[in-house]
């Protein structure tokens, strides 16, 4: 591949505004295990080799399973996802691929499952990580 451009480099100001988002998210009472199924998913399904490598391993630290890490894929047949994992992950999914749209099923399913704001600090996140994986692919990250 090419050398890419580098966005830190010339586009710092665009760059700060989505640091800025990622400082917010540090912030929520997204727990440590929801943030990171939230971000390994959404990096799968763009296929961001970058953001996995990285999101699986920030999992690991935080106690995750090899188990549960390697079954995000195929989350709907594992039964090692609660019930409100398995909201978070659907939620993602649909975000992610957002030409599909956000189902009123997967909406409803997670607004019955938190509050509101732990419901905007999912989609938050889900915004991000998106954010990150594209920008991750389109400069051409690769993973380690």
């Amino acid at each position: 591949m090419k050398p890419r451009i580098v966005i830190p480099t010339v586009a710092p100001e665009a760059y700060q505004a989505l640091m800025n988002l990622e400082k917010y998210i540090s912030t929520t009472s997204l727990t440590p295990t929801h943030k990171e199924l939230i971000k390994i998913r959404a990096s799968q399904i763009n296929g961001c080799a970058f953001c996995v490598n990285m999101h699986t391993a920030d999992a690991r630290k935080q106690g995750e399973t090899e188990q549960r890490i390697y079954l995000i894929s195929v989350w709907r047949e594992a039964d090692v996802f609660t019930e409100e994992e398995k909201a978070i992950l659907a939620l993602t999914e649909q975000v992610t691929m957002i030409s599909n749209h956000v189902s009123d099923d997967t909406y409803q399913k997670a607004a019955s499952l938190f509050s509101d704001k732990y419901l905007a600090e999912i989609i938050l996140l889900i915004i991000t990580i998106n954010s990150w994986n594209r920008l991750a692919i389109t400069t051409g990250l690769r993973a380690v």
